[in-house]
């Protein structure tokens, strides 16, 4: 298995595509693969934001850098509690604007670096 980060290859509005897995509108990406971010899964909002639960999955795959998407308007939040747990595992955190985060993972993922990322491509 290919443990290569998915490139994101378009990003608009409510819109992305990624290498191998597809269209959506937000997505976890890690090393060797992703899958479409449903924030149902343990009741994200806008506001916490990003919580623990969100970025364990992306641990669980080895990342060792975490890139977290606040949306195109910043409006998606990222709870203290998130970010105290991935420093506390020593993993690298970068928190941008949606496009500003795709370019920056994209980038780590090409360098072959085991980088994880949550993106969310609306508001």
């Amino acid at each position: 298995m290919d443990d290569k980060s998915p490139l994101v290859t378009h990003v608009s509005w409510g819109r992305m595509v990624v290498e191998g897995i597809g269209e959506g509108k937000d997505f976890k990406l890690y090393p060797g693969g992703g899958r479409p971010w449903d924030w149902g899964e343990t009741g994200t909002r806008h506001s916490p934001g990003i919580q623990p639960a969100d970025v364990r999955e992306l641990l669980d795959h080895g990342c060792q850098v975490v890139v977290l998407s606040r949306g195109m308007q910043l409006v998606l939040q990222v709870c203290p509690e998130t970010l105290s747990e991935l420093a506390d595992k020593g993993v690298e955190v970068h928190v941008e604007e949606t496009t500003a985060a795709v370019g920056h993972y994209n980038a780590l993922a090409e360098a072959s670096v085991a980088v994880g990322g949550l993106f969310h491509s609306t508001c």
